[in-house]
């Protein structure tokens, strides 16, 4: 007798269940009955709800299919842009955000899709690995964000993150020439911190670099080099340990930071002292 009413309990609640969601589906609104506006606002409460970020791209996108000329398209092309950057769907952000562009270049709002596009780059820098290819793009859209909006408060943020970017590159090759230097790879080495001297020597990694081309050109016999590197550190980074330590190593060798020869470091050094170099 228990067994039966337990099971015609379960039955019952089984049905009732069923009921519930049966009116529930009834109740669902077709999206074609809501207005853009009413459409958008639901984006915005999924937006709030980091699992329900799918859900927003969702609505905004509905707005932009069922009232593509109106107003509040327009602004729902741009949410979604930055929903899928929510989400971390930074493909989809990019392609988003540059049908923005394209589609309202004039509209305020294509300031913030440009830095959007160019976030989309950025965030991704980290993934990479050693592939730099992304953080190249990340700063070519940070550039036309800085030119094309220079009075925005998007190119003031674009400007530290491409001085951010542009230094991950440096590090990215002070990495693989400590790894050459460190297996004895000395010319392999001396050109990642060549690099690194020309190209980006307004990065804090310059004064390492240098001192990397000490060690790098005296493991080679190639000492009016290592002398100039030491020079060059002597005179913009004296205060540093990478100068401190250079001076050491050269000391221990005899020799002195100073200019010698006529090499690519010695062409850098005369530009240090006519104040046209860092």
């Amino acid at each position: 007798m228990g067994r039966g009413g337990n099971s015609a309990s379960l039955v019952g609640g089984l049905a009732l269940v069923l009921v519930l969601t049966a009116c529930g589906a009834s109740r669902e609104v077709p999206m074609e009955s809501l207005t853009a506006e009413q459409i958008y606002k639901r984006g915005e409460s999924s937006l709030e709800n980091t699992r329900r970020i799918e859900d927003a791209v969702r609505y905004f996108g509905e707005v932009e299919r069922l009232y593509p000329y109106s107003e509040w398209a327009k602004r729902a092309l741009i949410m979604q842009a930055f929903a899928y950057h929510r989400d971390r769907d930074y493909e989809n952000s990019r392609a988003t955000a540059q049908r923005y562009i394209d589609t309202y270049p004039a509209e305020e709002d294509a300031a913030y899709a440009k830095y959007l596009l160019a976030l989309s780059y950025y965030d991704q820098i980290d993934e990479v690995g050693r592939d730099q290819g992304l953080t190249f793009q990340a700063l070519q859209a940070l550039r036309a964000v800085i030119e094309e909006y220079p009075d925005s408060d998007y190119a003031r943020s674009a400007i530290l993150k491409f001085d951010l970017a542009f230094d991950h590159l440096a590090a990215k090759e002070m990495e693989i020439g400590r790894y050459y230097l460190k297996h004895g790879h000395f010319t392999a080495a001396i050109n990642r911190f060549r690099v690194v001297v020309e190209q980006f020597q307004t990065t804090s990694h310059t004064p390492e670099a240098l001192h990397r081309l000490v060690e790098a050109y005296l493991s080679l016999g190639i000492t009016d080099e290592a002398q100039t590197a030491g020079a060059i550190l002597g005179h913009n980074f004296q205060s540093t340990v990478w100068y401190e330590d250079s001076y050491r190593l050269l000391t221990k060798h005899g020799l002195a930071p100073e200019a010698k020869g006529n090499s690519w470091l010695a062409t850098i050094y005369r530009r240090v002292i006519r104040g046209e170099w860092l």
